[in-house]
């Protein structure tokens, strides 16, 4: 017979809260709405700066993907709710401190946003186009004619939709994986590294390729400094929170992280593109495509992380 003291209640299985209600749908969703973001904010500021024709791309194919990205996302939410029919009660219930409330109208206005943003360059890319009614063709002459002032709203809109995706995490301050104030601002710039990457994809112009490239470049940088200035600050607070950073440095998420995130998604990606900047002919469907996938496994595994993390009482 095997006799044990217990001195605590902490050993015993599931004496602890165990949250593991996210599955895929939440990821993925973080995962379209950054990409969704950083395709907007591009848009936006290269036709603020009057540059629409130069990066065509930029601001008129790639904004085409955005309306079906969204209402994709917005889909695999309504997957995740457990009582689907009351959805539209986080419309009547105005909460401020909610990033959830926060996040139901930003993704509210930047959708149909998207699909006027998209609309009003249909007709350029398909001249045999027909809208059928003539309000449609005034609306969209009154959209060509204001679409700088649209630009402005719909950029902001888009740093806000990407800062939120991570804000949606760091609320739950009983995570410690996610209760950092650094995560909105990392999951904002790799939305941006997404969306630039299917900017890259899209474009056939080298010149708009060489553009995007150096600022993805230097969007991975600054993602790398978040990733470390993150793991710093976990190793410098409390156990939990070192507890939760160890999950990544020598735990069972460190493979993934390290070698599917950082090397394959972030340096490996930005090697190649600093090669293709300095003429060494390289596929850009292999940097766009890792980081891509980089982003969406970034995202699976700091949901899925987070949910194992708790502070202990």
């Amino acid at each position: 017979m095997k006799e044990e003291l217990f001195v605590s209640g902490r050993n015993i299985p599931n004496i602890d809260p165990y949250l593991n209600i996210w599955h895929w749908q939440i990821p993925s969703y973080l995962f379209l709405g950054g990409l969704a973001a950083g395709i907007l904010f591009f848009a936006g500021i290269f036709t603020i700066r009057g540059k629409e024709e130069k990066m065509s791309a930029t601001v008129k194919k790639a904004p085409m993907v955005v309306p079906f990205v969204l209402i994709l996302g917005l889909f695999f939410l309504f997957l995740d709710l457990k009582h689907k029919l009351y959805f539209w009660q986080l419309y009547t219930t105005i909460r401020l401190e909610s990033p959830m409330g926060w996040g139901s109208w930003v993704l509210m206005i930047m959708t149909p946003l998207s699909i006027i943003w998209a609309a009003s360059y249909v007709r350029e890319l398909y001249p045999k186009w027909d809208w059928k009614f003539k309000f449609l063709y005034d609306f969209e002459a009154w959209v060509i004619k204001h679409r700088v002032h649209l630009a402005w709203p719909m950029t902001i809109y888009a740093v806000i939709l990407g800062i939120y995706t991570g804000i949606l995490l760091s609320a739950f301050n009983a995570r410690p994986l996610w209760n950092t104030s650094i995560l909105g601002p990392l999951f904002l710039v790799s939305g941006m590294s997404t969306g630039a990457a299917v900017i890259l994809l899209i474009s056939k112009d080298h010149k708009e390729r060489k553009i995007i490239g150096r600022i993805d470049i230097m969007l991975i940088v600054i993602e790398l400094f978040f990733i470390t200035h993150l793991f710093m600050g976990f190793l410098a607070g409390s156990e939990a929170q070192i507890n939760a950073a160890h999950l990544f440095l020598g735990g069972d998420f460190t493979a993934a992280f390290f070698g599917l995130v950082v090397l394959l998604g972030l340096i490996f990606p930005a090697a190649l593109e600093i090669m293709e900047l300095r003429g060494v002919k390289v596929p850009v469907v292999v940097p766009a495509a890792l980081i891509l996938i980089g982003g969406l496994i970034f995202r699976f595994l700091i949901v899925e992380a987070g949910q194992l993390t708790r502070y202990l009482y």
